[in-house]
C-alpha cells in the first residue's frame, strides 16, 4: 500500500468511534479521507466543529452541518491527524498551519482520536520542524527565544493562519520532554501556541500499516 492508502485505512478505523452528537474534525490529508467517509454516516451525527477553513469547506460540500464551538459545548470526540507521534501519544501538529484551532478543539473534547500512517510514529519528537503560531509583531523576539531552546526557526513566508498570524517552523529540535517544552514555548510573549500536543495528548492513536491497523 502507498502512503495515501495507509492514511485511508486509518481514517476508516476512526469512523468506528463516531457515535452521535457533535464531533470535532481536524485538518490535513489524512483527515480529508475521514471527512469523505464521514459523509456516508453523517445521519449519525448532529454536526461537526471544524478546526480549519479548508475542512469546513470540504464538509460543507458533503452536506455535513458545521457548528460553532461556542454553541457546541464540550465535544464527545475529536478526530485529527499528526505530523509526528510517539508511543506516549505526544504529537507534533501544525504542518498545515491550523494548530491553534486544532489545540482548542482537542482541549474541548472528551476523546481525541489521532489517525496517521505508520511513518508518523517516532521515538523522539522533533525531526519534523515544529510549527509555532506567532503574533506578527513578535516574530523576531520569538525566533531569538527559540534559538535559545536549541531550535533553528524559519519563518513560513507567504503563509497566514486562519487567525491572521504567522508560523515559525523550528528545525533541529530534539524534544525529549514534550510537556515541559510545550509549556516553555507557550510562555514566550507573542506565541499563540506551539504544535506540541503533550499537555493534552491524543487518547487513541490509529496507525495505518502494511499489516493493517495498529492502535495505541
Amino acid at each position: 500500500m502507498n502512503q495515501d492508502e495507509l492514511k485511508r485505512v486509518a481514517a476508516e478505523a476512526a469512523i468506528d468511534y463516531v457515535d452521535g452528537g457533535i464531533i470535532g474534525v481536524g485538518t490535513g490529508s489524512t483527515i480529508n479521507h475521514f471527512i469523505d467517509l464521514l459523509a456516508k454516516v453523517k445521519h449519525k451525527i448532529d454536526g461537526a466543529v471544524s478546526s480549519s477553513e479548508a475542512s469546513t469547506e470540504r464538509m460543507r460540500t458533503h452536506g455535513i452541518p458545521i457548528i460553532d464551538l461556542n454553541a457546541a459545548g464540550e465535544l464527545d470526540l475529536y478526530v485529527d491527524g499528526a505530523d509526528e507521534s510517539t508511543k506516549n501519544l505526544h504529537l507534533i501538529k501544525g504542518g498545515g498551519g491550523a494548530l491553534t484551532r486544532e489545540k482548542i478543539v482537542a482541549g474541548a473534547s472528551r476523546k481525541f482520536v489521532c489517525i496517521a500512517d505508520v511513518s508518523k510514529l517516532v521515538s523522539v519528537l522533533g525531526e519534523f520542524p515544529l510549527p509555532i503560531e506567532v503574533i506578527p509583531m513578535a516574530r523576531s523576539h520569538v525566533a531569538r527565544q527559540l534559538v535559545k531552546l536549541g531550535g533553528t526557526p524559519v519563518w513560513r513566508e507567504n503563509f497566514t493562519t486562519d487567525n491572521g498570524n504567522i508560523i515559525l517552523d523550528a528545525h533541529n529540535m530534539r524534544i525529549l520532554e514534550p510537556r515541559k517544552m510545550e509549556q516553555e514555548i507557550n510562555n514566550i510573549a507573542g506565541v499563540v501556541t506551539t504544535g506540541i500536543f503533550a499537555i493534552r495528548p491524543a487518547d487513541v492513536l490509529i496507525l495505518g500499516t502494511e499489516e493493517g491497523i495498529k492502535t495505541l
